[in-house]
């Protein structure tokens, strides 16, 4: 049973790094359900690695940093593909390599490289694709569970995603002027993913994670998923210009009677 509607449709899926990505996850689960997959990855040498992982399905190159390579992107779904049922835009960058330091601290241009690469390129994608979308496409960007926790950890991404959740509202507003297409994001809490291990601190925070969730168990990138999978399918045509929160509860328990006990009797309370 097509549950998702997606058989024989195309999809385009941009940020595959490894078998971890939430990118990955998503296309396989795409593929599974019968959608033809089409994949963009960020260098020549990030497709040679991942053609074994993504089988036979076709794999282009668009670094986003570069308008021009986003749109030779765009010329080659159009040359290549039928109309794309929907995109997903599972990019996102941060320069940490300085090391952490206060939020108000950060640079100019760490931030601005950083907000170009995670939030600009959903734009710029979405725009040079414009002609590439079906009428009912559905585009969705990944971004994160919360963005008003100020986590020390994360730095100054949290900010871009913010951006970039209030760039779905402006960008399902435009493209109704000529569409239906639909603009959402999937947000999860704290994954195991290869691109959250370089963030200085995350394993302790992901550790707190699983046990502020009420079932003691951490988000698996296959839910986030999941969901993803789902609003990029005609299943969530009701849903536009949302940021769906894939985080198993975590943000309703954060006063956890085992939390808050441990945390009293380490203190000597």
């Amino acid at each position: 049973m097509d549950f998702l509607k997606l058989a024989g449709k195309e999809v385009l899926i941009m940020g595959v790094a490894n078998r971890k990505s939430v990118a990955y996850h998503v296309g396989k689960t795409l593929t599974e359900c019968g959608a033809n997959v089409i994949y963009a990855v960020r260098s020549q040498d990030r497709a040679d690695s991942c053609q074994k992982l993504l089988g036979d399905a076709p794999i282009y190159v668009c670094d986003v940093e570069h308008q021009d390579q986003i749109d030779q992107l765009a010329s080659q779904i159009q040359q290549h593909h039928g109309p794309l049922a929907g995109c997903l835009h599972s990019i996102a960058f941060a320069d940490y390599s300085g090391g952490m330091r206060p939020f108000h601290e950060t640079g100019r241009a760490q931030f601005l490289r950083t907000m170009d690469v995670s939030c600009f390129s959903f734009v710029a994608v979405a725009n040079a694709l414009k002609d590439c979308l079906a009428q009912d496409a559905s585009v969705v960007t990944v971004s994160i569970s919360t963005t008003r926790m100020a986590n020390q950890n994360y730095g100054f991404m949290a900010p871009v995603k913010a951006a970039l959740d209030s760039s779905l509202a402006f960008l399902a507003k435009s493209f109704s002027e000529f569409s239906e297409v639909r603009f959402n994001a999937v947000a999860p809490g704290l994954l195991k993913t290869s691109a959250s291990a370089g963030i200085p601190g995350y394993v302790d925070a992901y550790l707190f994670a699983e046990q502020a969730i009420p079932r003691k168990r951490a988000v698996q990138t296959q839910e986030a998923a999941d969901v993803a999978a789902f609003l990029l399918s005609p299943r969530s045509s009701g849903v536009n210009a949302q940021t769906v929160v894939v985080d198993a509860g975590m943000a309703i328990n954060y006063f956890d009677d085992v939390i808050v006990k441990r945390v009293v009797e380490g203190s000597g309370g």
